[in-house]
């Protein structure tokens, strides 16, 4: 059959990678897991229950395209309570994920051939979900020096209908603070173009409150989760929040796209929201985590890394190292037994000499991954020696 000139996009490379992974498994090996941004953790206990309450008292059926009210007051109230913001919840919009807000703002803001500019690098699914709508990704290659994100200069006269950011980064871990958000909200409002944040790694900060871009203006678009921070990657459930104009376009895409979100991840969603202890006692296990990173992956020979802010990423140049990042991933896995992300999925034209490592998963594994990387290097070192 034909297939649409949309539909080739590229792999998504993490996805191949645990599938790799998932067969040395088969194969009896034991795998670390350093490769897919997937939280260690399941929903915090409190939203199990809730839900199987929920399923005892009866059927769960479609909700509204927008969401459960009682969720959307509380994401609302969540803005209050983190950043001070005052926000309506009118303006929130329950999604299937990240992705269906992604597919729901892209569908709101764009027509076919418009540019939305990217950081390069990263996340690779906005490029494939532009490319599939029609629409054109322009790469922003980012500089070590503005922490791997994109500044004004970047994009200064590229003629794009609209940027997207995310702070914490996929995969860098990075974070724009007020005055570089600021920045690039002005610049993009100079040139016309639509303005999205993609906040899904909130609340898995180390140092510094993340800056959400509602702080800064009522004009743009939000994206976020209950992916990371909540713990529910499978449950499908996220949010966006747009403004008072944009809410009824949103909801006439939602109502034919997707008719609405999981009615039972919405109920699970609401109830993960009061789990708070859970949910910084994950977020203790990550910087943990994160401390054992940055004192580990240095001894083994990772050394030229992004100031990993948030997230549970670092995110690591071995252009000393290799040419081929994809191969080089491939060797790990296959000699120390763990899996590794190729840079390649978050920046298709540098990507070839970085890696992303993930320390999502429990303390055990990390500290045992990076003894295994250390053991690694330290024989693929004496074998280059040797000549």
């Amino acid at each position: 059959m034909r297939n649409s000139t949309r539909s080739g996009v590229d792999p998504f490379i993490v996805m191949d990678v645990m599938e790799a992974a998932r067969k040395a498994e088969e194969a009896g090996r034991h795998i670390i897991h350093m490769e897919v941004g997937q939280p260690g953790t399941g929903a915090p206990k409190g939203a199990t229950e809730a839900l199987a309450h929920a399923m005892q008292q009866g059927p769960l059926g479609y909700t509204v395209a927008l969401g459960l009210p009682a969720l959307r007051q509380r994401i609302a109230q969540m803005y209050g309570d983190w950043y001070n913001v005052d926000l309506s919840s009118e303006r929130v919009v329950i999604t299937p994920g990240s992705s269906g807000g992604f597919l729901l703002a892209f569908t709101a803001l764009f027509d076919s051939g418009d540019r939305v500019g990217i950081g390069a690098p990263g996340y690779p699914s906005y490029r494939q979900i532009l490319k599939a709508l029609g629409l054109v990704p322009v790469d922003l290659p980012t500089a070590p020096e503005n922490r791997l994100q994109p500044v004004p200069s970047d994009f200064a006269g590229l003629d794009l209908q609209g940027l997207m950011v995310a702070s914490p980064a996929n995969p860098t871990g990075t974070m724009l603070n007020r005055a570089a958000m600021g920045a690039l909200i002005d610049a993009a409002y100079e040139q016309g173009a639509s303005f999205i944040s993609d906040e899904i790694y909130h609340g898995l900060e180390y140092e510094a409150k993340a800056v959400t871009a509602l702080e800064l203006t009522d004009e743009c678009y939000v994206i976020n989760s209950f992916s990371k921070y909540f713990s529910m990657t499978g449950w499908r459930v996220g949010w966006m929040v747009v403004p008072e104009d944009q809410v009824r376009v949103v909801e006439r895409i939602a109502q034919n796209m997707f008719i609405c979100a999981p009615h039972a991840s919405q109920v699970a969603a609401l109830a993960a929201m009061e789990c708070t202890d859970e949910l910084q006692a994950n977020l203790d296990v990550y910087r943990r985590n994160r401390a054992l990173m940055l004192d580990g992956l240095p001894k083994a020979g990772f050394t030229n890394i992004a100031p990993p802010d948030g997230a549970f990423y670092v995110y690591a140049d071995v252009s000393d190292l290799t040419n081929d990042s994809r191969a080089f991933a491939a060797d790990i896995l296959d000699k120390a037994g763990v899996a590794v992300t190729p840079g390649l999925d978050f920046d298709p034209t540098r990507g070839h000499t970085t890696l992303r490592f993930s320390y999502a998963r429990a303390t055990a594994d990390i500290q045992e991954g990076l003894a295994r990387l250390q053991a690694f290097m330290s024989e693929r070192g004496a074998l280059v020696r040797q000549g």
